[in-house]
């Protein structure tokens, strides 16, 4: 994400654009920019006005009738190769993600697949298996995540007795995430 700031001019930036960019259908309020990007509200103010003025957002009726939000302009001229840089882009530097998500407890497996291997079709984004780790903290960990990809995660926690359970007994879940396209960014388990 650092890299994608220097070059944009500032993260807010970053996350705003791959908010509508992974979401192009939907109507965001301001209120809902700041909440799913974890940004100052002033800043996205600021950023909206930017993308406004460039054409990568335009201003629509919310679903809910109770005011404006922003939507993606289908019609805006660098759609295409600002996806392609953007989305296709490795979110998450496997580093980063095993210090944010190391932090949490004992975590022995993190396998990524989904948006982090440009594979949309992965039920899962991200699993993690490990023991000590608080359902608050992994849920908030994750919704920083998000913020910052620019989209919700589809992830799965398991203890370490109950994913080795899972492996030995063929877990549908499990076996779609090992026998597809994925990412091994930590193994302490030796997981072939």
């Amino acid at each position: 994400m650092e890299t994608l700031s220097k070059l944009f001019g500032n993260e807010t930036k970053v996350k705003i654009m791959r908010l509508f960019l992974f979401n192009p259908e939907n109507v965001f309020s301001t209120k809902e920019i700041t909440e799913r990007t974890k940004a100052d509200s002033s800043r996205v103010r600021k950023e909206m006005a930017n993308l406004q003025k460039m054409g990568l957002v335009k201003r629509r009726a919310t679903k809910k009738g109770n005011g404006h939000g922003f939507v993606m302009n289908p019609k805006f001229s660098y759609l295409s190769p600002l996806q392609n840089f953007l989305v296709n882009v490795e979110p998450s530097n496997p580093k980063e993600l095993i210090k944010k998500i190391g932090k949490l407890g004992s975590i022995k497996v993190i396998i990524v697949a989904g948006v982090f291997i440009q594979e949309p079709e992965s039920r899962l984004d991200i699993l993690i298996v490990g023991d000590g780790v608080k359902k608050g903290s992994l849920e908030n960990t994750m919704k920083i995540l998000e913020s910052e990809i620019g989209k919700e995660l589809r992830y799965a926690y398991f203890t370490t007795e109950d994913f080795k359970y899972r492996l030995s007994m063929y877990d549908k879940l499990t076996r779609d995430i090992l026998d597809y396209p994925h990412k091994k960014v930590l193994n302490r388990l030796g997981i072939a």
